[in-house]
């Protein structure tokens, strides 16, 4: 079963027992962990596109869904090349601020096809 995400604030989230002061990635097994932001930040000079090597690490075979929190004011963005390598799969990218997308990821709870990548700041 899936972590439920019990609150977000600037800086921080909470995923069942746990708050992290770091962007996480969950995975489908509901494994929680940091996000690799330095992958896109080698590419793009920001975690705020997630380039093509990112998106590989955050990727499971068996996605559906990709839920992005992209920040409480909604910076994050996927690559062209990201985006294209999510299609080529079938795994749809759900984009909303970070609040939101803690909502949406609730709402899949111990549905095991979406994974989800999380920023807490911006």
């Amino acid at each position: 079963m899936k972590p439920k995400i019990k609150k977000t604030s600037f800086g921080s989230i909470s995923v069942g027992k746990e708050t992290f002061n770091h962007d996480i990635v969950i995975e489908l097994d509901g494994t929680v962990r940091k996000r690799r932001k330095k992958l896109s930040k080698r590419h793009y000079g920001t975690s705020h596109k997630v380039s093509l090597d990112e998106i590989q690490d955050v990727y499971q075979m068996g996605a559906k869904q990709l839920i992005v929190g992209t920040g409480n004011v909604g910076r994050v963005r996927l690559s062209k090349e990201a985006q294209v390598f999510l299609d080529e799969r079938g795994c749809k990218a759900l984009l909303l601020r970070t609040p939101k997308a803690k909502d949406r990821w609730n709402e899949t709870e111990g549905k095991g096809e979406t994974v989800g990548l999380f920023h807490i700041t911006c």
